[in-house]
């Protein structure tokens, strides 16, 4: 028969069940301090020692890593997806930069249509306390931070621990990837009044829980992000002959 005895589990090994699962979901994040040995064992309610026992175990799978005088962190287990030579390589091939516009697009619509279905209240105030602080940045790089932040809390409301750890392991390309085409879309003469009311549609879609309304929400402010770009390079490209007619002109004087 398939059977056998139950056995009780040691304090150590839920400990350790638990802290895996709160990285797995994303709650505790790579580079995260733990509190302190008694305060932690003081809200697992185990002894010190049980604690102790459970560290060493995660330790030893490479989940978390202790720092000389300064305590247990969560090891940095995701890194980067793409080596720094390679995300230099994506950011100066337009083919790259589009591709990557493409792919941000289809994963977050999937992730917005997650949300409004499968995201908690909690996961919803959330994503609307990021777009308050949004509404009242008064600088271009908290706009970028907010901007980038936003976009992370609707994979984390989608509740896809894939998604949630492929798109962190992405971070680097995300922020750049914001911080850019900002960039980008100022020098079209977009306000921020426009792109405000870009994430306070999808932010309102969200909160009424319209999957359809958050997918085509997310859709429609990435053409527009990669609209804006097309449209910068091809002012670039202009302006490149522009000079040359210019200089041309200006020989011939």
């Amino acid at each position: 028969m398939p059977f056998h005895k139950v056995q009780p589990e040691k304090l150590s090994t839920s400990v350790v069940r638990q802290i895996e699962l709160l990285i797995l979901r994303g709650i505790l994040r790579p580079g995260e301090r733990l509190p302190s040995e008694r305060e932690l064992a003081e809200r697992l309610g185990v002894s010190r020692p049980s604690l102790r026992e459970a560290i060493a175990a995660l330790q030893q799978k490479g989940l978390l890593t202790s720092r000389a005088g300064s305590g247990i962190y969560v090891a940095e287990v995701l890194g980067s997806a793409f080596s720094p030579a390679l995300i230099s390589l994506f950011a100066t091939h337009d083919e790259a930069v589009f591709d990557y516009l493409s792919f941000r697009r289809d994963i977050e619509a999937l992730a917005a249509e997650r949300a409004a279905r499968l995201g908690s209240d909690s996961d919803l105030l959330v994503i609307q306390t990021i777009f308050d602080r949004m509404a009242s940045a008064r600088t271009p790089e908290q706009d970028a931070q907010l901007d980038a932040q936003f976009h992370s809390a609707i994979i984390e409301a989608s509740h896809n621990v894939v998604m949630l750890h492929m798109m962190r392991s992405m971070s680097e390309l995300l922020q750049t990837g914001v911080f850019y085409n900002r960039q980008v879309m100022f020098k079209q003469r977009t306000t921020k009044a426009a792109l405000l009311a870009q994430h306070g549609a999808i932010n309102a879609a969200l909160q009424a829980r319209d999957a359809d309304a958050a997918r085509k929400a997310i859709e429609a402010h990435l053409n527009f992000v990669e609209s804006a770009l097309t449209d910068q390079k091809k002012a670039e490209k202009n302006e490149r002959v522009a000079l040359q007619r210019l200089a041309h002109e200006t020989a011939q004087q």
